[in-house]
């Protein structure tokens, strides 16, 4: 999970609606709320959202919380502990990251050799920033706490991992006139992936016989499922203490997949013990008024779903030979797949071919906030732009300013939810 500051020039400010002392700067799209001594043509670092700060960096350019010796409040709006950057609402006006002055950073390096456009996460060997992680525990099963994991006895070598999905704002200028592009929903629940894949082998008669020139000939195929980092296999244990419901699915897809294909998708709704996949949000904490009004006084990631059900969107699927090398299905061809085997895929909300970077753009603003179409009663994450004619998997997220908001507070109470659970390397 990688994570960047952004060496940017100051271009577009204005001020701010309802505070005499503020303005809102514009950067990669997103409004900031900074003070009147930011003027146009300045340099400095833009830490977007969901980031985490060096204790030090924040510490000398005050910016943590903090009480004096009578227990008044001063310095700035950061916990101390958790440091974390996130989109809030101040005065009514959206505020979408932090802006630091390029003098910030004085005491990491020599700022004069920093350039517009670079990336800022560790700089001379001194960390600066890095994603933000909730620090919640995560359920175990095992009451004994003792290590059950067994030693593993076969490996499925081109059972790829997830491909993580940048940023849509900061990868603008990977697109080039005349991509085909897709802009689809993006679910909030956790990924999964099958594969109809080779088993590697593992039996030593084999491997010594190969010394020899003698080869096994036939390949082992089975199918094998996993989170985006880790290949399950069990279903024990893990986040909430059981993963049930993912092998709901992944016996779902047996004998429904041709040898060397895996499909991607995203599994949201509730666990089988009635658990929500994603974390409940109290919309009070947002402190707004009309989002409240709009979406009731809790945010439940349910997806239409009742109690203890899931469901599934595929959204990639690829074909790998008994070498290795990986082709991606189209997506027109996913679709096909997808209804020939009765599988739901992630919603297509607009197809065009790129021309500029300010069309897609306001493509993008189209769709990306407003009520999930599927759920209907929570807000949807956001919007997800492929690009169909690359070689490989190609796709940018773009979430929507209440999201983040709601990902914030429950960030900010140490829920780890299970996305970014299984995105950590176990």
């Amino acid at each position: 999970m990688s994570y960047s500051g952004y060496v940017v020039k100051v271009k577009e400010l204005r001020k701010h609606s309802n505070a005499d002392r503020l303005q809102v700067l514009t950067v990669f799209g997103n409004d900031v709320i900074v003070g009147l001594n930011v003027e146009v043509g300045d340099v400095g670092i833009y830490f977007p959202t969901d980031g985490k700060l060096n204790y030090d960096f924040a510490k000398k350019n005050n910016l943590l919380r903090e009480q004096d010796a009578e227990g008044n409040q001063v310095g700035g709006y950061l916990d101390p502990d958790k440091r974390h950057v996130s989109s809030i609402r101040l005065r009514g006006e959206k505020s979408d990251g932090l802006y630091m002055p390029i003098s910030s950073l004085n005491n990491f390096c020599d700022v004069s050799k920093l350039n517009e456009g670079d990336k800022i996460d560790t700089i001379n060997g001194k960390q600066v920033c890095e994603k933000y992680v909730p620090r919640g525990e995560v359920k175990n099963s095992n009451p004994t706490g003792k290590q059950t994991k067994k030693k593993e006895k076969e490996s499925y070598p081109f059972f790829e991992q997830h491909v993580d999905t940048q940023q849509l704002a900061y990868n603008t200028n990977s697109f080039k006139e005349g991509d085909l592009c897709y802009i689809t929903l993006k679910l909030h629940g956790t990924s999964q992936r099958t594969s109809h894949a080779i088993k590697k082998e593992v039996n030593p008669l084999h491997k010594f016989l190969r010394l020899f020139g003698v080869k096994k000939h036939k390949k082992d195929w089975e199918y094998v499922t996993g989170t985006r980092r880790v290949m399950l296999k069990d279903y024990n244990g893990g986040y909430y203490g059981g993963n049930a419901f993912r092998k709901q699915w992944h016996d779902f897809f047996v004998d429904k997949l041709p040898k060397g294909v895996s499909v991607y998708y995203e599994v949201v709704g509730y666990t089988g013990t009635g658990q929500l996949i994603m974390p409940e949000v109290n919309n009070k904490k947002t402190k707004d008024k009309e989002f409240i009004k709009k979406y009731g006084k809790t945010t439940k990631y349910t997806y239409g779903l009742e109690e203890g059900q899931s469901d599934i969107y595929v959204y990639r699927m690829t074909m790998t030979n008994e070498d290795g090398e990986v082709v991606e299905i189209p997506w027109e061809t996913v679709k096909l797949y997808c209804e020939k085997m009765g599988v739901k895929y992630t919603p297509e909300l607009d197809k065009f071919f790129f021309t500029t970077v300010e069309d897609m753009m306001e493509r993008v603003g189209e769709y990306e906030d407003g009520i999930d179409p599927i759920g209907k009663t929570h807000i949807r994450e956001g919007v997800v732009v492929r690009v169909e004619n690359h070689e490989r998997f190609t796709a940018y997220k773009q979430k929507n300013f209440s999201f983040k908001v709601l990902e914030g507070i429950v960030k900010q109470d140490d829920v780890l939810d299970m996305e970014e659970e299984n995105s950590l390397e176990v």
